[in-house]
C-alpha cells in the first residue's frame, strides 16, 4: 500500500469473544496502548458541516508518545468510505502544536479516550478498541505491501472473516468515534 493511504473498517461486533480466540491461536499479539485522541476543526472551514464528516484532523497521546494526523476519507458511488489519504507525524511539544491550531483558529471537538489491543495476522493490523462512552469496536486496517489493491474488496473481506469467524451481527460505522460520540442521533450503522 502506498504509504499515505488507508484501508480500514471500524466495527461493532455482537460477539468479540469469537475474535479474541482466533488472534490468540493464530494472531500475533502486537501491543496494548492507552491512547487519548483530541480532533479539531478549522473554524473557517468546520470539518463537521459535511455530513458524513469526512476529515479529521487528530492529535493522539498513545502512552506518552504523541502524534499529530490528518484523514481525508473518499467515498464511493452509496456515500460509504473503504480507504483514506493519511497523514501523520510524531510530535515532542503538544503544548506548543495547541498554541498553533489556537493561532491558526482551530477549535476542539471532542476527545476520544480509549484502551487498544492490536494484533497482527497475515496483511491486517486488528484492533480491539474499548472506548470511554461507547463500549467495545474492532478496527481492522489493511497492511499488505500490493500496490494495487481494490479498497472495497479488501474492506468487504475484512466483515466476511468477522462474519466467518462467528462474531454475530456487524454493525459497521463510517463515522468515527468523534462523530458518535459528538453526534450519536445522527450515526447509521450498516449491518
Amino acid at each position: 500500500m502506498p504509504k499515505d493511504i488507508e484501508i480500514e473498517i471500524q466495527v461493532n461486533v455482537e460477539k468479540i469473544e469469537p475474535l479474541l480466540d482466533f488472534l490468540n491461536k493464530n494472531g500475533q499479539f502486537a501491543t496494548e496502548k492507552h491512547q487519548v485522541d483530541e480532533y479539531f476543526t478549522p473554524v473557517h472551514r468546520d470539518f463537521l458541516a459535511v455530513r458524513p464528516a469526512v476529515e479529521w484532523l487528530r492529535l493522539r497521546n498513545s502512552d506518552g508518545t504523541f502524534y499529530f494526523n490528518y484523514k481525508n476519507w473518499h467515498l464511493d458511488e452509496q456515500g460509504k468510505s473503504h480507504y483514506c489519504d493519511e497523514y501523520e507525524t510524531k510530535i515532542d511539544d503538544t503544548d506548543q502544536l495547541k498554541k498553533i491550531l489556537q493561532a491558526l483558529n482551530f477549535q476542539s471537538l471532542t476527545i476520544v479516550d480509549k484502551l487498544r489491543k492490536t494484533y497482527l495476522y497475515q496483511d491486517y493490523e486488528i484492533a480491539i478498541d474499548k472506548i470511554e462512552g461507547l463500549g467495545d469496536f474492532v478496527e481492522i486496517e489493511y497492511k499488505g505491501a500490493s500496490q494495487d489493491v481494490d479498497p472495497k474488496m479488501i474492506t468487504n473481506e475484512m466483515v466476511k472473516f468477522l462474519k466467518d469467524l462467528g462474531c454475530g451481527k456487524i454493525k459497521r460505522n463510517y463515522s468515527g468515534y468523534p462523530f458518535i460520540l459528538l453526534y450519536p442521533d445522527e450515526v447509521q450503522y450498516e449491518n
